[in-house]
C-alpha cells in the first residue's frame, strides 16, 4: 500500500477522536532560524474533516489494525474495514511536508493496539521524539496514550507532547465491562492518576527554578535554565455517548469526578454513530447530535459557571438534558424563584446563572454598575442577547412584567453521517 492510501485509510480511522483540540502548551516557534515549526497560528482550522468537524492538526492513527474487540469501535478485530498501518519515518515525514506547505499547526496521533500495549506506546512516542530531537520540530504534538503501557512510556509521552489523552470510553464501569471487555476502568484511572502527578511535579519545579537566583559568568548576560515540561497543555479524555442507556446525569457526574480528581483539561463527548456489521448489543440508532452539543454546554457550566452536575440534570426530568433548550435556560425555567435579578446588586455567582449573560459579559457588568446604575442600552453595548436577558433581570428602566414571554429555541435534531 502506498503512502497516500494509507494516510486516506487511517486520516478516516481517527475521524471518531473528538479529543484533538490544540490549545495550551509550551510556546515554541522557529523565528529564530532554528527549527521547524510553531505551536502558534492557525493553520488549517478553516478546514473541515468529513464528518463536519474543523481540524487544524494532521490527525491519523499509526495503525488501525488492533488486538481489542470493542464493540463500539470500527477498528475492532473482529471488524472487517481495511486496514494499514504507518511505519515511523513515514509520520513523520508527513507531519513536517504538511507543516512545510503550511497545511497544519501539530500531529495528534493514535493507534490500535499491536503486539502489545508497551509495543504501541514505544512506536507513539519514538514518533514524537523524532519530531523533536532529531528534526526540532516546535509544532503541537498530542498523542493518545495506551493506559496498560509501561509508567516510564507514560513519562517519556509527557516530555515530548504538547498534551495527552487517555479515553475512558463509556462513563461507567458497567457500561466499559459490558462493551469493551479487554480494557481496564481501573488502568485507565491509575494512567490519568500518573500523568497528574507528573503534570504537577513539573510545574512545581518550574515554579522553584524561577525563584532561584540566576548566576552568569562575568561579561555574560544572565540565564535561567528552563525546567523540563511534561505535557503542559493538560490532560484530556473522551466518552462516547448513545452507545448504551447510561443517562446524561450519570456522564455529567462521572465528567464532574474527573474534573476534580485527574484536573483533566477537557472532557469531550462523542455520539455513538451506528458502524457497519454492529453487535446486536448496540443501539440500531445513533442518539440525535444535539444532545451531544447539549453536553458540551452543560460541562462548560460545570467548568467556567460554578454550576453542579445534579444542578443541571435532574432526576425531575429522568436525568436526561432537555434538547428543545440549552441547559442554562432549562435551569432557569426550573427556578423561578430566582429570577428576576437586579444586575446592579447581584453577586457575580447570581449573575453568572442569568440565561444570555457569559462570563466576559458579567466581568464588563461588575465593573460598569460600579459607575452608575446599568440600563437596557448598557447591555445593547456590550453585544448581551437583550431578548434572552431582559425576561430575567431588573435594570434602572427595565423591570420584566409577570406574563414576560421567556424565549426558547428549538434546533432540529439532526445527526451527522461519517460514511
Amino acid at each position: 500500500m502506498n503512502l497516500s492510501d494509507k494516510l486516506a485509510v487511517l486520516a478516516d480511522a481517527a475521524k471518531y477522536d473528538a479529543s484533538c483540540a490544540s490549545s495550551g502548551g509550551v510556546k515554541r516557534d522557529s523565528t529564530s532560524g532554528r527549527g521547524v515549526g510553531s505551536n502558534e497560528g492557525m493553520g488549517i482550522c478553516h478546514s473541515y474533516a468529513p464528518d463536519g468537524r474543523c481540524i487544524s492538526l494532521l490527525k491519523i492513527l499509526l495503525t488501525n489494525y488492533c488486538q481489542y474487540d470493542c464493540l463500539y469501535c470500527v477498528n475492532r478485530a473482529s471488524s472487517d474495514v481495511p486496514r494499514a498501518r504507518f511505519a515511523i519515518d513515514e509520520v513523520v515525514h508527513l507531519t513536517l511536508d504538511f507543516y512545510r506547505r503550511n497545511c497544519i499547526e501539530g500531529l495528534f496521533l493514535s493507534s490500535g493496539i499491536i503486539r502489545s500495549p508497551d509495543y504501541t506506546m514505544e512506536q507513539v512516542v519514538e514518533v514524537a521524539r523524532r519530531l523533536r530531537e532529531e528534526h526540532d520540530f516546535r509544532g503541537y504534538i498530542h498523542l493518545k496514550t495506551i493506559p496498560d503501557a509501561a509508567p516510564e512510556l507514560l513519562q517519556r509521552a509527557g516530555r515530548f507532547a504538547d498534551r495527552l489523552s487517555i479515553n475512558i470510553e463509556l462513563p461507567t464501569a458497567q457500561s466499559l465491562g459490558a462493551l469493551a471487555p479487554e480494557k481496564d476502568g481501573a488502568a485507565i484511572k491509575r494512567s490519568m492518576a500518573r500523568v497528574r502527578i507528573h503534570i504537577e511535579d513539573a510545574r512545581a519545579e518550574a515554579r522553584d527554578t524561577a525563584r532561584r537566583p540566576v548566576a552568569s559568568l562575568p561579561g555574560a548576560a544572565p540565564r535561567r535554565a528552563k525546567s523540563p515540561s511534561f505535557a503542559a497543555a493538560g490532560q484530556s479524555t473522551q466518552m462516547i455517548v448513545g452507545a448504551d442507556a447510561t443517562n446524561d446525569a450519570t456522564i455529567l457526574a462521572t465528567s464532574a469526578q474527573l474534573y476534580g480528581a485527574y484536573r483533566l483539561k477537557r472532557v469531550y463527548y462523542s455520539a455513538f454513530s451506528p458502524i457497519p456489521h454492529a453487535s446486536a448489543a448496540l443501539p440500531l440508532q445513533a442518539p440525535p447530535l444535539v444532545r451531544e452539543h447539549r453536553l458540551y454546554q452543560a460541562d462548560w457550566l460545570m467548568r467556567f459557571y460554578g454550576f453542579e452536575a445534579d444542578e443541571i440534570a435532574t432526576p425531575r426530568s429522568g436525568g436526561m438534558l432537555a434538547l428543545d433548550v440549552d441547559p442554562k435556560l432549562a435551569w432557569a425555567l426550573a427556578h423561578p424563584e430566582r429570577f428576576p435579578v437586579d444586575l446592579d446588586r447581584a453577586p457575580r455567582e447570581l449573575l453568572l446563572r442569568v440565561p444570555g449573560l457569559g462570563v466576559k459579559a458579567v466581568e464588563r457588568l461588575l465593573l460598569a454598575r460600579r459607575v452608575r446604575r446599568l440600563r437596557a442600552d448598557d447591555l445593547k453595548r456590550l453585544h448581551v442577547p437583550t431578548r434572552r436577558v431582559l425576561p430575567f433581570v431588573v435594570l434602572a428602566d427595565h423591570r420584566p412584567g409577570r406574563g414576560a414571554v421567556v424565549p426558547t429555541v428549538t434546533p432540529v435534531p439532526a445527526q451527522a453521517a461519517l460514511f
